[in-house]
């Protein structure tokens, strides 16, 4: 077993760090987005942690692997960006393309999910970093939307009580009470 060693000049709490190390052990194994085929394409979204200076928010990069390019970003999510994951995938499962983080304040996701290869591509931009787009198409198996909706349900079950209701971000949901909502099947927290 890896062991993990954070190194910290910011004043982040040991103990908060420590309890989240043991729980991302079980977490890390499972990313908020991982797309992937056989041919070895994939774009990932991995939560690293809570960030240290900002209570509402998380650190996460984006990963993109392919036999041609690979590479990440750094990238800053909220609740109200997971909630806006749970959007896309809703209306992925309808058909439609969509664009999560749509460009303007760091990286982005796009899916269009018939491209010019006969299946879905995945475009990342970091417009706002190294000004890079790449589109990656990559073979998904049927069930990849109730896949990534079940890793998104896994993030906010974990996530959400411990982010607090930082309210500059509108979010007025109660820790345990919004992952209930969440979890009963309203794909959205209350008050957002």
């Amino acid at each position: 077993m890896a062991t993990l060693t954070v190194v910290s000049d910011r004043g982040d709490d040991p103990s908060v760090l420590a309890d989240e190390r043991e729980a991302m052990d079980d977490f890390a194994r499972r990313e908020l987005i991982s797309l992937a085929d056989d041919e070895g394409n994939s774009v990932t979204v991995n939560v690293l942690r809570r960030n240290p200076s900002w209570a509402a928010g998380l650190d996460a990069e984006i990963v993109v692997g392919t036999s041609f390019v690979s590479g990440r970003c750094y990238l800053a999510l909220s609740v109200s960006k997971l909630e806006s994951w749970s959007d896309a995938l809703n209306r992925l499962d309808a058909g439609e393309d969509i664009a999560w983080m749509e460009l303007g304040r760091g990286a982005s996701i796009a899916i269009q999910l018939t491209g010019e290869r006969d299946c879905p591509e995945v475009f990342v931009a970091d417009e706002s970093g190294s000004m890079v787009t790449v589109r990656v198409p990559i073979a998904l198996p049927d069930d990849w939307i109730a896949d990534h909706r079940q890793r998104l349900h896994q993030a906010m079950e974990y996530w959400v009580p411990r982010l607090g209701g930082d309210r500059s971000l509108g979010c007025s949901w109660g820790g345990v009470r919004g992952v209930e909502l969440f979890r009963a099947g309203c794909g959205r927290l209350p008050g957002r």
